[in-house]
């Protein structure tokens, strides 16, 4: 499992990565991978303002649909509209083209290292690197 160590990462399997007070979210790898293949997505609405904890979304696989979780609160920026053609880019690609959402940072609580969320990881669903 591929845990990027320039990003933040919540207990809920998502990363962030803040710039000048703005952030780009998306799920894990860990998290793309439990899903299955990403069908559908429904991300949060431009100008939105989503809460750090509260669900923002969801996520659909043929065999699963899983809240989307917003690890900090503001305000929501841009959605990565290519997703809605090929929501499959999320497996591929989860931590770079896969992104889903950008905000405008006003909280962060509880983001975890790369460290320490691959230690939480490997021990609630076994070590898959």
């Amino acid at each position: 499992m591929s845990v990027p160590e320039h990003l933040r990462y919540t207990w809920d399997h998502e990363w962030l990565v803040v710039d000048e007070g703005n952030a780009t979210v998306g799920i894990t790898a860990f998290a793309a991978d439990a899903l299955g293949n990403v069908v559908h997505l429904r991300l949060p609405e431009v100008g939105t303002q989503v809460e750090a904890g509260e669900s923002c979304g969801e996520i659909r696989s043929p065999t699963a649909v899983s809240d989307l979780y917003a690890p900090a609160s503001g305000e929501v920026l841009e959605v990565n509209t290519a997703l809605a053609d090929n929501p499959g880019v999320v497996n591929a690609f989860p931590y770079s083209v896969g992104w889903l959402f950008k905000l405008r940072v006003e909280n962060i609580a509880g983001a975890l290292s790369a460290d320490a969320y691959a230690a939480y990881c490997a021990h609630t669903q076994g070590d898959r690197r």
